[in-house]
């Protein structure tokens, strides 16, 4: 459907491109059969499929845990909260195809490597105090990138953040909640706590990406507003509101150097090992083989489901076809 609405003379392109910037500089969204560049519509795909990805693989390691919650509450919540995960994913592959691929290419895509998802779901939960920094760590950063881009130019894709953020928010809470009744336990309580939330802070830092000079997309995504703020920009903010939560607890942030900077107003922290991050989006992380083993497994044994609705579909348009 794209490839029918770009002009192959330049010259109308760079007429068009200057327009497009001018739509997105007012403010305005961009619909699916909206006229664009090229190169937004490959990083929305980027950016998108990306995301969806992160939402699936995100249930793999809260998913374990939901038979060895503590209490009968606690595992009706956290099955909530992987069910809700799932509908994420569901929302933003919906978003993704709007621009023209469909959800097996994005899955292929993400099954032999030309897709990726968050870093942070390549490192393993080894308590349940690990679901409580999830919960309060992984997820507020998440909140942190995605109620921006609830104001992303594209239309679609900032419909689909609205209730994505609103269900966050729960789960944020809901994670605070667990780092709050193990801080406030037994010693042994407080020490799983602790030990969580040092295994999860870098890699929740991570989650922003890399800082802004390295970054390769910023600048372009900005200027399109498929970006609302610089990795550095949401990561400073994210320490700065951390902290005083982690102070709440009685917890201390694995960081020797971290201090309140009167002169600029927020937090100096340590940067986390971006050797780390990038070795781990290589598909070196701790559970990264198992994470894509376990997708790939689960897409091998869904293909007879697939299969039976597209024989269903057909049927069903050649029975129409035929009325």
């Amino acid at each position: 459907m794209y490839a029918q609405m770009v002009t192959s003379d330049p010259r109308d392109e760079t007429v068009e491109g200057q327009a497009f910037q001018a739509r997105i500089d007012a403010g305005e969204k961009i619909e699916p059969r909206d006229w664009m560049p090229e190169g937004y519509r490959k990083t929305l795909i980027r950016q998108i499929g990306q995301h969806a990805h992160s939402e699936i693989v995100g249930q793999l390691p809260e998913g374990n845990w939901i038979t060895r919650a503590p209490t009968l509450e606690r595992k009706a919540i956290l099955l909530a909260k992987v069910q809700d995960e799932a509908g994420h994913g569901l929302y933003l592959y919906c978003a993704a195809e709007t621009l023209g691929v469909s959800r097996d290419e994005m899955t292929e895509m993400l099954l032999d490597g030309r897709m990726k998802y968050s870093s942070i779901f390549s490192y393993p939960t080894l308590t349940w105090a690990d679901m409580g920094a999830v919960g309060w760590l992984v997820d507020g950063a998440a909140i942190m990138n995605q109620v921006p881009l609830q104001r992303t130019s594209y239309g679609p894709y900032a419909r689909a953040m609205i209730r994505v953020c609103k269900e966050e928010s729960f789960h944020q809470r809901q994670g605070f909640d667990i780092m709050m009744k193990m801080a406030k336990g037994t010693p042994a309580q407080k020490k799983m706590a602790q030990d969580a939330l040092n295994r999860f802070w870098y890699p929740s830092l991570m989650m922003f990406g890399p800082s802004d000079k390295d970054s390769v997309h910023s600048a372009q995504s900005m200027a399109w507003k498929i970006k609302m703020n610089t990795n550095d920009e949401l990561r400073q903010k994210f320490v700065d509101l951390t902290v005083p939560q982690a102070e709440y607890l009685g917890l201390t942030i694995p960081d020797p150097d971290l201090k309140w900077n009167e002169e600029r107003g927020h937090y100096d922290y340590s940067e986390p090992d971006w050797s780390e991050f990038y070795d781990v989006l290589k598909g070196n992380g701790p559970c990264s083989v198992d994470r894509i083993e376990t997708r790939k497994k689960a897409w091998d044994d869904g293909a007879w489901v697939r299969e039976a609705l597209m024989a269903h579909s057909e049927k069903q348009k050649t029975k129409v076809a035929a009325e």
